[in-house]
């Protein structure tokens, strides 16, 4: 059976990030993040609710969190799930994280209205990539659909 290990969350950090080094020389660290869920209940009351992750990010990516985010600053992270386990008091527990491959920072440094670029790190890379703009209007988009647009051979199904 197949299976896929992908995970994509928005939020904001919930504590400043304190880099550490282990012992070959490799950045590591992890934050804390806070994804907000908004939906309507049973008989129409908003609901939000908020799920903490723990996130750990390595080399790169960790260098760049504990630089460029401080508590309260909006990300993207792109990473996979991980179950840590340990035992306490001859008792075993678990918990999952998230393993950050990708980290976006949604606001620049010292900015937390979002409206400066937003940057991209990936991990394996040495160097930033800027993420893509969003158009600040719609005057290049296509022109309303019209039915005569579409001919019978250009669907797909």
């Amino acid at each position: 059976m197949a299976s896929y290990n992908r995970v994509v969350l928005v939020g904001n950090t919930t504590r400043d990030v304190e880099l550490r080094k282990i012992p070959n020389g490799t950045e590591v660290c992890d934050l804390g993040l806070a994804v907000n869920d908004r939906r309507r209940d049973a008989q129409g009351n908003p609901v939000e609710e908020t799920t903490f992750v723990d996130i750990t990010l390595w080399g790169r990516n960790a260098v760049i969190a504990s630089e460029y985010t401080r508590k309260g600053s909006p990300v993207l992270i792109e990473g996979r799930l991980k179950t840590d386990t340990w035992e306490t008091d001859g008792q075993k527990r678990s918990k999952l994280k998230v393993i950050a491959d990708r980290l976006v920072l949604l606001s620049s440094r010292g900015n937390s209205g979002g409206s400066a670029p937003r940057q991209s790190y990936s991990s394996g890379q040495d160097a930033y990539q800027q993420a893509p703009q969003q158009p600040s209007s719609f005057q290049d988009a296509p022109s309303s659909f019209e039915p005569g647009d579409i001919a019978d051979g250009d669907l797909p199904f």
